[in-house]
């Protein structure tokens, strides 16, 4: 059960590995996949995390060999969690950034097609939203989680009345 016949600097290797190659697919099936989970999706993550599980500890099945892994897998992840929130770039990288779909009414087909993002698939996030037409849109933007998130017209604030202004006035003691 307590097997340590196995380097441990062996697992943590193979699981830094496969961790690293997981996160790059995963970031590069989109933000659209990662946001709306299918039972397709599920059965692929399922078998992924089966199909990597041998690669991770090799030939060890000891519990300290799991333990060894599992440990690995969650500080490379406060790892990488710390790199990115510190650093834009690799944020961007790792995360993606918003995607604009609708402008002022007219959707952005050519970000559709990079996001693979269907007509239907938009109708249906306008209609969650409680909006009729494309035309009621201001914007429309996929998020890096995958949601789909609106901004109706009557929304966004007008020209005549770009902003609230608020002052903020200090009390002088004395």
């Amino acid at each position: 059960m307590w097997n340590f016949s196995e380097t441990m600097i062996e697992i943590i290797l193979r699981t830094a590995i496969v961790y690293f190659v997981i996160l790059i697919g995963i970031r590069l099936t989109g933000k659209r996949e990662i946001g709306q989970m299918t039972p397709f999706d599920l059965a692929l993550l399922l078998l992924i995390s089966n199909a990597v599980q041998n690669a991770m500890t090799g030939p060890d099945t000891s519990v300290s060999g799991g333990i060894v892994a599992a440990a690995t897998l969650l500080l490379l992840n406060a790892a990488v969690t710390r790199v990115v929130w510190k650093n834009k770039k690799i944020r961007d990288f790792v995360e993606g950034t918003p995607t604009l779909l609708i402008r002022h009414g007219k959707i952005i087909q050519e970000h559709l097609d990079k996001e693979r993002i269907s007509a239907d698939v938009l109708t249906q996030a306008l209609r969650e939203h409680g909006v009729a037409s494309v035309g009621d849109v201001n914007v429309a933007v996929l998020e890096i989680d995958g949601s789909i998130s609106v901004l109706k017209n009557e929304e966004v604030p007008s020209a005549d009345h770009p902003h609230r202004h608020f002052r903020f006035i200090s009390r002088k003691s004395g």
